[in-house]
């Protein structure tokens, strides 16, 4: 053999093949972009890695995400690409931005700022739009190249929005005419390369003005006949979010949706505060449904989905304070000096209400201190009652008012808050591991692209390998079953049949993993968006390579500046030589 019979060869790893066997010493050769053999390697490669003391894992595939329009204008998709994740799927929730008439942007703008806090500044500066039609919008997509593979489904909001205009704002019943055109919609966008179809039946999803999504209420012909258009071209998937408010209503709707069209379908479950066991019904649902022959199954998050608070963030105890807001427009470093001046402090916490301003989204979960946890530099995602801010409170005789006050303050102004407002009902993840061990489920929900002022989820890849394999002192889960779900699960799920394994023909997509020193840090906020927009960042330590197509991205968590990554149009077909 020559010395170049591979780009890459990543050698003496303990490999981790995404298959769900047994981890096992040995090489992963590379040739244009496609791993073509496993095991011991004797030719050389082009690039060689030394992975000895390492996990070697096919690349992470994160099916829930909001990227639809940093996509348009950023090629490096961060944070997500620094946790592992080589393809996003974005589409979301039912909202995005295409198809599109040019008459509907800002609706569009408005209702991705309300849902998935992101900034309208950065929206309007960043989406130059350019297309109508979802084919156009991936053709736009298609022309930047990108440090991860961008895949996308078509949302429910704007097929709406393109059908009805005003009345689908007013949340009005379609005529058939109308859901006609949205089942062409659908199915010209699955077609043109969407994954599938999304959409949203919860409240909590509203506009930047407080209306609710417009496809809340969406009568049930409306998805069935749109479900029955996907299933019709042979390929998609349907995913929905919603609160659950009758479990059987809702899986009667789910049943038929997934029965007439024939393909797979996935719905968000979360463990609620309010209703701390509804999540089983939901399982048991899903269960009965999989035995019915229907391929039904629930995306999951891996640790407590929770609000970020902070002088930096969007929210925190004081964001309605009539005099925390007569200092709000300074800058974070010069709020924090004023606030550590004894009479302001003074001030600040006798104005203190129980007041809330409805009118912010989240304003209402502010003083639950009982569920606040201070984030230290490396986050403990599962803390006991005892680290509450209420617990440190009452041990000290102080208000929770005055502890929050002191962390708030803290480092200039960047001191954080952590406060899980799902999965989190019991004081433990016990819940987040019954749902990440079901058979039905999927890894899912880090809403990587989203939620940029006050919510960072999209480490959970991250969390699923150094708190659940390698941390949690009791019910940790095997590192096999780990990278299974997260690589070739969740591909498989949405039809990406090509990745997810390290096997001869699949894709070269793949991680290098020191799992020993793994650790995700607290959020960051950056104001890199454009326009100066603000979001969450979160850096990770324990990545020593990434890889993408063959090419490496990441290298001991900083970017190589290569940008293999590319659009992925629709489903992709297993390999011919060691596919599924």
């Amino acid at each position: 053999m020559s010395e170049s019979d591979y780009d890459l060869v990543v050698r003496s790893g303990t490999v981790v093949d995404g298959s769900g066997g047994e981890p096992f010493l040995g090489d992963v050769a590379v040739r244009d972009g496609l791993v073509v053999e496993v095991g011991g390697v004797t030719g050389r490669g082009t690039r060689e890695i030394d992975a000895e003391g390492a996990i070697v894992a096919p690349g992470f595939v994160d099916i829930h995400t909001h990227y639809d329009g940093q996509a348009v204008w950023d090629s490096t998709l961060q944070p997500s690409s620094w946790h592992g994740v080589t393809t996003v799927v974005g589409g979301n929730c039912g909202v995005g931005f295409a198809p599109v008439r040019p008459q509907d942007h800002e609706q569009l703008i408005e209702l991705m700022e309300g849902v998935e806090d992101i900034p309208g500044t950065a929206l309007h500066e960043g989406l130059r739009w350019g297309w109508t039609s979802f084919g156009e919008y991936l053709d736009v997509l298609s022309r930047r190249p990108r440090d991860l593979d961008f895949a996308t489904q078509v949302p429910h909001a704007p097929m709406r929005i393109y059908a009805m205009g005003k009345r689908a704002v007013a949340r009005e019943p379609a005529t058939r005419d109308e859901i006609a055109q949205m089942a062409l919609l659908a199915r010209e966008s699955i077609e043109a390369g969407a994954l599938g179809f999304t959409t949203s039946r919860t409240l909590a999803h509203k506009t930047k003005a407080g209306e609710v999504t417009p496809t809340y209420g969406s009568a049930d012909e409306e998805l069935i006949e749109i479900a029955r258009a996907v299933g019709e071209t042979g390929t998609g998937v349907l995913q929905l979010i919603t609160e659950f408010p009758d479990v059987a209503e809702e899986f009667s709707l789910m049943r038929t949706m997934a029965s007439v069209s024939g393909r797979p379908l996935s719905v968000s479950l979360l463990q609620i505060r309010e209703t701390p066991r509804r999540y089983r019904e939901v399982l048991d649902a899903i269960t009965a449904a999989n035995a019915d022959g229907l391929q039904i199954t629930a995306q999951v998050g891996s640790r407590g989905m929770g609000l970020l608070l902070g002088l930096q963030c969007a929210l925190h105890p004081f964001t309605t304070n009539a005099v925390w807001r007569s200092i709000s427009h300074l800058p974070v470093a010069e709020q924090a000096a004023r606030m550590r001046d004894p009479a302001m402090r003074g001030a600040i916490l006798d104005a203190q209400t129980d007041e809330k301003d409805l009118r912010i989204p989240g304003a209402v979960r502010t003083d639950r201190y009982d569920a606040m946890h201070e984030l230290e530099e490396f986050p403990d995602y599962e803390p006991s009652r005892e680290a509450s801010i209420l617990s440190r409170a009452r041990r000290a005789g102080r208000t929770p008012e005055d502890v929050v006050y002191d962390v708030l303050v803290r480092d200039e102004g960047r001191g954080m808050i952590y406060q899980p407002f799902s999965n989190y009902a019991d004081g433990n993840l016990d819940a987040v591991r019954e749902m990440l061990t079901h058979p039905y489920t999927l890894p899912g929900l880090g809403d990587g692209g989203a939620h940029v002022g006050s919510i960072c989820d999209s480490s959970f890849p991250s969390t699923l390998l150094q708190h659940w394999v390698g941390q949690r002192p009791a019910g940790r889960l095997d590192l096999s079953f780990v990278v299974r779900r997260q690589a070739r699960d969740t591909a498989r799920a949405v039809g990406l049949l090509d990745r997810g394994e390290l096997r001869p023909g699949f894709k070269a997509d793949l991680n290098v993993i020191d799992l020993d020193r793994m650790r995700v840090h607290r959020p960051e906020v950056v104001y890199d968006l454009p326009g100066g927009g603000r979001r969450l960042l979160q850096r990770v330590d324990g990545y020593r390579h990434t890889v993408v197509s063959g090419v490496e991205t990441y290298h001991d968590g900083e970017p190589t500046g290569a940008l293999p990554g590319r659009v992925v149009r629709g489903a992709q077909p297993a390999p011919a030589r060691g596919g599924a």
